[in-house]
């Protein structure tokens, strides 16, 4: 790494501080410097050679099943950007820009009362969504508002708690699960994967249409992405693990904040089930940067391509 040893001190401190706030329950980080100069370090180093290429706003898609780490490893990835590369950036969830409850109660009653359930494709405002991403890129930036999702509430927060940016960014990283996702082939939609599937969409209206979605209006978004790194999880079954511990995450830093329990979690993931099955399979053939992480929740190995 080309970073002098001031650079990698202020950074090395600030990470540290980062990941004690993070430390929750029985889920201790292990081998934080290790991981710092093996995993995060090298990220940002891609990061910034792509920056450096014609020093335009440069777009970093983060994706991996829920769970998996990305809300962490964005936060990593801006400490490290601003403290050795003197890069500013703005970091966003898809999870944000949900449609309404509204919305998707009209879009339950007209398709699917699948839908209804945010998550999958077709459940976002892509219109906002791409609108926010191109405005990010402009050469003539205007500050902007990003939306913010209350899943607590189950519906977008008002304004006036949405993200302000008010400085033309170096870096927008843009994170969540089904970032950068394709669609699946026809033949793949035929037969159910679960039982949400089975006995809730037996014509396949629901899991058509997110497909259909996601081949007409997702990709337009993803086309805007310059890199995409992708936190591949050992297989869907630790999705459930890690989404538990995400609640407990949530029950503990938001007090009074309604969380799920442990049957409504393994219900609600189903919708996520098929895609992130599929993604796990084809994702890693079509991004930048690949992090498998194990068993245990740590950060194995990376590969860049």
């Amino acid at each position: 790494m080309s970073l002098n040893k001031s650079h990698y001190r202020k950074i090395k401190k600030k990470y540290l501080k980062f990941l004690k706030t993070q430390e929750v329950l029985t889920e201790p980080f292990r081998d934080k410097v290790g991981q710092l100069n093996k995993f995060y370090l090298p990220l940002s180093k891609m990061i910034n050679d792509e920056f450096l290429k014609n020093k335009k706003t440069k777009v970093i898609g983060l994706t991996g099943g829920q769970g998996s780490g990305k809300s962490t490893i964005s936060n990593i990835l801006k400490i490290i950007l601003k403290e050795g590369f003197c890069l500013e950036t703005v970091i966003f969830s898809i999870d944000d820009f949900y449609k309404t409850l509204k919305e998707r109660k009209i879009m339950s009653k007209k398709i699917s009362p699948l839908f209804l359930t945010r998550g999958v494709p077709g459940t976002h405002d892509v219109r906002m969504l791409k609108s926010c991403i191109k405005n990010l890129k402009k050469k003539r930036f205007k500050k902007l508002m990003i939306p913010k999702f209350d899943k607590s509430i189950d519906d977008r927060c008002l304004k006036s708690k949405w993200l302000r940016v008010k400085k033309k960014p170096n870096v927008v990283i843009f994170e969540g699960w089904c970032v950068g996702v394709s669609p699946q082939k026809k033949k793949d939609l035929i037969f159910p994967i679960n039982k949400l599937e089975k006995e809730k969409d037996e014509k396949k209206v629901w899991r058509m249409r997110v497909n259909s979605e996601i081949k007409n209006q997702y990709q337009k978004v993803f086309n805007l992405i310059d890199k995409l790194i992708f936190l591949k999880v050992p297989n869907f079954k630790y999705v459930f693990k890690w989404r538990l511990l995400q609640e407990k995450k949530l029950k503990i830093t938001s007090k009074g904040t309604k969380t799920m329990t442990e049957e409504q979690i393994s219900n609600f993931i189903m919708f996520y089930e098929r895609l992130t099955k599929h993604m796990l399979k084809n994702l890693p053939k079509k991004v930048n940067s690949v992090i498998n992480i194990d068993k245990k929740h740590r950060l194995k190995s990376i590969r860049f391509i």
